[in-house]
């Protein structure tokens, strides 16, 4: 039972760990906002659509990933 107890306690750790890593790249993320979701004068093609789009799937991404990990985290 006491090594069971370990396993879980490890689990946790990493999830943790994981936790503050997603939210972390998030902070850097709001931080880094223009560089990495800004115009690209390389990319002609590119439209203010196509960008929104872009961000919202990033932030769809990051927010699931978010919850789950501190779901893990919380809960095991």
């Amino acid at each position: 039972m006491q090594n069971n107890a370990a396993f879980f306690l490890g689990l946790r750790l990493v999830f943790l760990g994981l936790f503050l890593f997603t939210l972390g790249a998030g902070i850097y993320g709001a931080r880094h906002y223009q560089k990495l979701f800004g115009i690209d004068r390389t990319m002609p093609s590119e439209t203010r659509s196509a960008r929104n789009y872009t961000k919202l799937l990033v932030i769809a991404v990051w927010i699931h990933a978010l919850l789950i990990m501190g779901a893990f985290a919380w809960l095991l």
